[in-house]
């Protein structure tokens, strides 16, 4: 069990993708995502969601990503922010999005 204290550590937040690129050197496939989080800035992401997402199917679409890790690298990318699914019967990732539109930037509690 974690405390409120340890859950309000994990700094999650709205964004809406930008831009949506292949990512050829990943190991499993991937895009490399731009995301706005509006007074955060855009970050960027490595997001395994190939499986479930077109490209094209992404764009604009809003996402909940975890802001306050460190950067990550992979390969020759670095990830500046973590988005969050749920694994489907086949782990394959099956994004989470508010329900209705909000604000980019809008803090999850």
């Amino acid at each position: 069990m974690i405390s409120w204290a340890d859950f309000e550590k994990i700094d999650i937040r709205s964004g809406t993708i930008l831009e949506v690129n292949d990512f050829p050197a990943a190991r499993k496939p991937a895009y490399q995502l731009k995301i706005d989080f509006g007074p955060l800035g855009i970050r960027q992401s490595s997001a395994q969601v190939t499986h479930h997402y077109a490209k094209e199917a992404l764009m604009g679409r809003q996402v909940l990503a975890v802001v306050n890790f460190p950067p990550k690298q992979i390969a020759n990318f670095f990830s500046e922010c973590l988005i969050l699914g749920v694994y489907d019967e086949n782990n394959q990732v099956i994004l989470l999005q508010p329900d209705r539109e909000v604000a980019n930037g809008q803090r999850v509690g």
